[in-house]
């Protein structure tokens, strides 16, 4: 009873949300080149031919840039073990198709993840008759998951994670929650003192499996690599300069780590690489306005040795490589913004890490990285200024990178046994 009235006022709102959500959702879509892709997807219009698609296939769902590196990590370890097999990737943005889409995996469909509506949802089961749908970390829709279990098609959640906001959230509203959440076939948390949240919810003790972070195991994926290209780039702004680079920023922020460098009075070359490319005339703006000169990664170099300029990276998809290149790494919404970014990438590229007061959806690491000596977090312009001075000294570089990399292998093995649970 409590199921058919939680879909009941679910089905009243989600055409409500649908149509408040959709003109931000449309600029963001112009903005990010959307229209270029196959966005009729996401209404499960297709142009694929049928014949050509993946039928009972894996799928993954993945809805922002992030998820989809973790799923394309996921492919390529299971297609280590089962070469040849079809995998299907649906994102839920632009941005995440076009890095899917970027990797360029042999058997892999790139698509859209279809609109929570019955019809769409039956569209897209009926095209692709998946054999199992793998939702990474936390998207969870009802009328997907009604439909998959009336068709006997198991759906997982894994690299789950719950940040203690969503967690005291989800347990104001578990009475209603837990109907729809019994549908999941298994999730695998992140964090053991996690499993209790998910119980709230609704998913059997049996259910659950703690499996470690796919985001923080160590010995799988690509790791960083250094491009002979990205070096001569820097060169061109002096060589041997300490790079400063900070990830995936967020408003605000470029203008004021920019700021924080320029005041550690070294030589080093700020290389900012915001999380949304297409901010590059915002932030060259606020960079200007804030005294600076500013190269793009998209523009013809000249060398130049005028210690004003900061290179900016207004691509998608190298910033793990970018790290490599780094001195070190400052983690991008963390200081003007809520949820910080994931910090693990530039730890295993063995760089000295720094980040601001709000890592909010990368509890308990980020604050475990803080206690243990592994990272630094700052809460100000100046904290940020002596933290960068602070890991710019190679001793205590060599001891941020050494205690970070021991909490990181906690983690280690996250991903085979992901993949163990989903079957590989």
């Amino acid at each position: 009873m409590r199921l058919l009235t939680a879909l009941t006022l679910y089905r009243i709102l989600l055409p409500l949300l649908f149509i408040a959500a959709f003109p931000g959702w449309l600029v963001k879509m112009l903005r990010r080149g959307g229209f270029a892709t196959r966005l009729g997807e996401r209404a499960a219009i297709y142009t694929t031919p049928l014949e050509d698609e993946p039928c009972g296939a894996v799928h993954f769902h993945a809805v922002s840039v992030g998820e989809a590196m973790l799923a394309l990590k996921l492919i390529r370890e299971w297609l280590g073990r089962e070469p040849g097999r079809r995998f299907v990737l649906a994102t839920g943005t632009a941005t995440g198709h076009a890095v899917a889409t970027a990797a360029d995996i042999p058997g892999l469909r790139v698509t859209y993840s279809p609109l929570d509506f019955p019809s769409m949802v039956r569209r897209y089961l009926n095209r692709f008759e998946p054999s199992q749908i793998v939702l990474i970390e936390a998207e969870v829709w009802p009328h997907l998951l009604l439909t998959c279990k009336r068709r006997n098609i198991p759906v997982r959640l894994v690299n789950a994670r719950m940040s203690p906001r969503s967690a005291r959230r989800f347990q104001r509203f578990a009475a209603w929650l837990r109907p729809v959440y019994r549908l999941l076939d298994a999730v695998a948390i992140q964090e053991a003192e996690d499993a209790a949240i998910w119980e709230t919810l609704g998913i059997g003790r049996e259910k659950i499996h703690h499996t470690g972070s796919l985001k923080f195991d160590p010995a799988s994926g690509a790791r960083p690599k250094r491009r002979p290209e990205f070096q001569e780039m820097l060169d061109g702004f002096g060589p041997k300069r300490p790079v400063i680079l900070a990830a995936s920023t967020h408003a605000g922020e470029d203008a004021l780590i920019a700021a924080a460098i320029r005041e550690t009075n070294t030589d080093a070359l700020a290389v900012l690489v915001p999380r949304h490319a297409e901010r590059r005339s915002e932030v060259t703006a606020d960079l200007e306005r804030a005294g600076f000169l500013v190269r793009l990664r998209s523009d013809e170099l000249a060398a130049t040795s005028d210690r004003r300029y900061v290179f900016l990276i207004d691509s998608t998809g190298e910033l793990g490589d970018w790290t490599a290149h780094a001195d070190v790494v400052i983690i991008g919404k963390s200081f003007l913004s809520t949820g910080g970014q994931n910090p693990c990438e530039a730890i295993m590229a063995g760089k000295p890490v720094i980040f601001g007061p709000h890592m909010e959806n990368f509890q308990p690491l980020a604050s475990r990285l803080v206690a243990s000596g592994g990272c630094i977090s700052a809460s100000d312009p100046d904290s940020l200024t002596r933290a960068i001075t602070a890991a710019l000294d190679p001793e205590q570089a060599r001891t941020m990178t050494d205690n970070a990399s021991a909490l990181l292998a906690r983690h280690q093995g996250a991903t085979r046994r992901i993949l163990v649970l989903l079957g590989a």
